[in-house]
């Protein structure tokens, strides 16, 4: 699922204002089966979102400071998400730049994106494309990716999960 979210659009309306980024980097975590994930040791009220249905939205802090945004994308009990790290801001770039306070990098990070989308903890167990946040799936030819190992992580930090596209459109 992961490289079928390269070049999808995630959206949020907050206050009436939207702000929309071409996704150009994700990661995927294999829940029970992966030390690197959030889910590997069992179940919390943390994680609890985790184990919802396919396209639910699970967020967390990173190191107390930053907002992260993963989307559920096994069936219902199977933990494995799919982190959103990074894309381009396509439409609200001016709120984006008020969000971040600043005009440029505004979302190449996981931190950096929910900041411009304005997600926060307050989202997490809710449903994709229900509530506040949206995606829509890139359609029209596949787009080229690579596969690196994930960042930022100290378990399993050879498995080659982390997908990206050079090139947002």
């Amino acid at each position: 699922m992961a490289p079928l979210l390269l070049g999808a659009e995630i959206s949020t309306t907050i206050a009436g204002q939207r702000v929309t980024v071409v996704i150009a980097e994700v990661e995927a975590y294999g829940g029970v089966n992966d030390p690197a994930s959030h889910a590997y040791r069992r179940r919390t009220d943390r994680n609890s979102p985790m184990y919802g249905p396919p396209g639910t939205v699970y967020v967390y802090r990173s190191y107390g400071i930053h907002w992260c945004v993963n989307i559920v994308t096994c069936p219902e009990g199977d933990p494995s998400a799919i982190l959103i790290r990074g894309g381009e801001v396509i439409t609200g770039s001016d709120i984006a730049s008020q969000r971040r306070g600043r005009l440029d990098h505004l979302a190449d990070g996981p931190g950096k994106l929910c900041q411009v989308l304005a997600i926060d903890g307050s989202m997490t167990g809710s449903a994709l494309n229900t509530g506040a946040i949206s995606i829509t799936l890139h359609v029209g030819d596949p787009l080229g990716y690579r596969t690196t190992p994930r960042i930022g992580i100290t378990e399993a930090t050879k498995r080659p999960w982390r997908y990206v596209i050079d090139t947002v459109r």
